[in-house]
């Protein structure tokens, strides 16, 4: 119910707009979770057929792989590793190697079964979703039915300011993903990892709706890939995602949230810790909505007074701009 009720704030906004020019609510809201999915299936089956193959790759190759890494060790640190053993020790059916990957097999039962568990979880959320949206006015005027007008004011403000703030956020962070896929699509593309798109859409994502640590995750997967391939080129990619983290702080970010919330690094960071520790990695993305909405209906209650002067409430002024050189006005005769 509370993934639902997160996912149902954050549609309510364009479910709205397309109430507007006249498509029914119950439709128009079916579109929208349909698209969600279909965006949902896209992405995941991407990035994992992308890493199954690699895996595959790397497993009928592991020889080659195997002589190429030891030949870098040796050329690059001077060491005396001795390639035929590490792959007489990797293909021993008693080795360690090879008894993970047997113990692995084990797992695949119950792996699927995890996984048909998810999905029934995932459809479970999307109708709940659907119904929340689609019956929203009529929910929103059984609860009202119940309370003083005074009281419903308040009760519709503060629903309005979490569907503005949260779908105003998720907003933001989707397009700050699509603009970081585009740009890290051309450097992969043009550094020639493995599956440039796949890995664009991924590092995009994963860094935007995962707080503070998103970044060092999402590039995780296109490193590991890329080093299999091409140490230099892997370098390259690490080099190209920390200089376009910088330029997102500095440039894209503020000007996509200038409209919406942005939250402080630290509440972003605790929130996904506390969301985590409840609801795992699910509640650690719905962290972030769920914390710019209490920003927003915090920063909204109450009266605001002035602050009185002290050293404690001080806050430095900005620097003026510099005056560029030859630009001073002469003296008037």
């Amino acid at each position: 119910m509370l993934v639902s009720l997160f996912i149902a704030l954050a549609l309510e906004p364009a479910v709205n707009k397309l109430v507007a020019r006249g498509r029914g609510r119950r439709s128009s809201t079916g579109l929208l979770l349909l698209g969600l999915v279909v965006i949902l299936f896209t992405f995941v089956g991407a990035v994992g057929t992308i890493v199954g193959q690699q895996m595959a790759d790397v497993l009928s190759n592991s020889e080659q792989y195997v002589n190429d890494t030891v030949k870098i060790l040796n050329d690059t640190f001077g060491s005396q590793i001795d390639a035929a053993s590490v792959n007489e020790r990797i293909s021993d059916p008693k080795g360690p190697v090879q008894k993970f990957i047997d113990s692995q097999q084990d797992k695949a039962f119950n792996l699927s079964v995890q996984a048909l568990g998810a999905l029934f979880q995932m459809f479970t959320v999307l109708l709940f979703s659907y119904y929340l949206v689609a019956d929203g006015p009529k929910l929103r005027r059984s609860i009202c039915s119940r309370l003083r007008p005074d009281k419903q004011r308040q009760v519709l403000n503060a629903w309005e300011l979490a569907i503005t703030k949260t779908g105003g956020y998720l907003y933001s962070r989707a397009l700050l993903a699509v603009i970081s896929s585009f740009f890290h699509w051309i450097a992969f593309q043009a550094i020639g990892i493995p599956a440039p798109i796949a890995m664009a859409l991924w590092v995009g994502f994963v860094s935007q709706f995962l707080p503070v640590i998103g970044t060092y995750i999402a590039g995780v997967l296109p490193l590991v890939l890329t080093f299999v391939e091409s140490p230099v080129k892997a370098l390259v990619v690490v080099g190209f995602i920390a200089v376009y983290q910088q330029l997102e702080n500095y440039l894209f970010a503020p000007k996509v949230t200038a409209r919406t919330l942005e939250l402080h690094p630290a509440l972003a960071f605790g929130g996904a810790l506390v969301g985590g520790a409840v609801l795992g990695p699910v509640g650690a993305i719905l962290a972030l909505p769920a914390v710019a909405m209490g920003q927003a209906l915090t920063s909204s209650w109450g009266t605001r007074h002035e602050v009185i002067d002290d050293p404690l409430t001080y806050l430095q002024a900005a620097k003026p701009p510099r005056a560029k050189r030859g630009s001073r006005k002469k003296p008037s005769a």
